[in-house]
């Protein structure tokens, strides 16, 4: 059995059936971490005795009886800005380098509650801020189908650890695209649940109006079966909404009937790559061919969606970091002359580049005399473009267009040029300002192989009917079953 070439429903299936067991699967995602691992540098971490174990103890639990989870014995990638008790927990910063969590988080928990085996904890943009991994302090990671390109950001480790076969699944967190980016850079399905779907007690926060974590998997069955293992309310965290959590991977497979597909213009505007284009314009026609009603559909108001993000999104890093001082938290100056300098040089050596600019952005969009003018004034453009959903919604079942306006770009194309970077993010990030739910799947591929993904979007928790409308495609094309060459 191609154990790293399978999907997460037919690992499942073998070790159930004793085919295989969950310490073989490990085994064999360890193996190709130990091949391909430092190529694509998915990684900051692995804990190859810590998921043997935990293998070992799904076996037992297996061959004795015992009731099992719902991911027993896959292996899980996590992000690395998610807390994990007795594993390092860096955000891929300084200024975190050596902290290891007390406890872990409630994602955390629920993996372990389904007997998932956390195999690593996955690199990203440090903080989670960036669109391609390179904001990382502690290493690259690379793009497994062309590791001269980046795997997209800031779940790029994740992502990668997915595409590569390196890990069954992975959890990442999305802010402004951070899953859904990564997840068409790769060739793998990434989905961002609706804001309050998933708690985020023990997410290192960013910007806490917009981060919400969400799931990648090789296929929309694998997306869904993850989703329902950590979504649910969670008493931690006050803007978990104590909802139901549907069934997703038992209905998944039912198709939507008098499906209405809307095609958002915005997202085909100045700057879509001709290759992206054709790919999702050749994807919409897979829905009319099984019947569902296209039209297209306008958000007027995702032409101010990029800043009116960087003003919140940045308004709200710059609080949340300024625990990380030298004192309550983090990394501390060794040298220094007095209080305040040790403040200064301990976030001057802790902090990059990008994570300091974020920062400065945010003192300044909330300093006295500006905060009506930059960040209020963005609050109220956060309505008006939910109330742009809101109205298509009314019209259409999902949203579909473009996950990303290009292929991934190389490492360091756009290093030096931030606004081109943000603008890499400009179909994923107005999801985020409305809270609502998005998935990216593999749609196709670029003239020099790089893979694009399509993005559907749909009412806020309205995860399973965008599961199942992301299901009729994948079930209609082969991009899912695709590998990269190393692999």
């Amino acid at each position: 059995m191609d154990i790293t070439g399978s999907t997460t429903g037919q690992l499942l299936d073998a070790m159930q059936n004793g085919t295989v067991s969950a310490v073989e699967v490990t085994q064999a995602y360890l193996n190709e971490i130990s091949a391909h691992g430092e190529t694509v540098g998915a990684f900051l971490s692995v804990d190859s005795e810590g998921s043997l174990t935990q293998a070992a103890e799904v076996d037992r639990k297996r061959s004795s009886g015992e009731s099992l989870g719902k991911l027993a014995g896959l292996p899980v990638a996590v992000k690395d800005n998610i807390c994990t008790k007795g594993l390092a927990t860096t955000c891929a910063s300084r200024m975190l380098e050596n902290f290891v969590p007390p406890y872990d988080a409630h994602v955390t928990t629920q993996l372990q509650n389904a007997d998932a085996i956390i195999i690593g904890k996955a690199n990203l943009d440090e903080f989670a801020m960036g669109s391609s991994t390179e904001n990382s302090a502690l290493q690259v990671t690379r793009n497994p189908w062309n590791i001269d390109h980046a795997p997209g950001g800031s779940s790029g480790g994740s992502a990668a650890a997915v595409g590569a076969r390196l890990a069954s699944m992975g959890i990442g967190s999305d802010t402004g695209g951070s899953i859904r980016q990564p997840a068409s850079f790769c060739g793998v399905v990434g989905m961002k649940p609706t804001y309050g779907r998933v708690s985020r007690y023990g997410l290192v926060a960013f910007a806490s109006s917009l981060d919400q974590i969400g799931p990648f998997a090789t296929d929309v069955t694998g997306t869904a079966r993850l989703l329902e293992s950590i979504a649910g309310y969670d008493v931690r965290d006050s803007t978990s909404v104590d909802r139901p959590v549907p069934g997703y991977s038992a209905t998944v497979e039912q198709p939507l009937e008098n499906l209405r597909v809307g095609v958002v213009s915005e997202f085909f505007g100045e700057g879509i790559d001709s290759d992206v284009d054709a790919s999702i314009r050749a994807a919409i026609d897979v829905y009319r061919s099984l019947g569902a009603e296209v039209s297209e559909v306008s958000l007027p108001h995702t032409r101010y969606a990029v800043a009116t993000y960087y003003l919140i999104a940045c308004s709200e890093a710059s609080s949340n970091l300024a625990r990380y001082d030298g004192v309550h938290y983090g990394r501390r100056a060794e040298q220094f002359e007095n209080m305040i300098d040790m403040y200064a040089a301990s976030r001057a050596e802790g902090f990059g580049a990008e994570v300091k600019r974020r920062i400065m952005l945010g003192v300044f969009a909330l300093s006295e005399g500006y905060s009506d003018q930059y960040y209020l004034k963005g609050l109220k453009v956060r309505r008006l473009i939910r109330n742009d959903f809101d109205a298509a919604f009314e019209n259409v079942d999902v949203l579909a267009g473009p996950t990303c306006p290009t292929p991934a770009f190389k490492i360091g194309e756009l290093v030096d040029d931030p606004l081109q970077m943000y603008l890499s993010d400009i179909c994923t990030i107005s999801a985020n300002l409305a809270g609502i739910p998005g998935v990216s799947v593999p749609a196709g591929f670029s003239s020099n192989g790089l893979p694009i993904g399509l993005q559907l979007l749909a009412g806020p928790f309205e995860e399973e009917k965008l599961l199942r409308a992301a299901r009729m495609f994948e079930r209609e094309t082969v991009w899912h079953t695709k590998r990269p060459s190393f692999s």
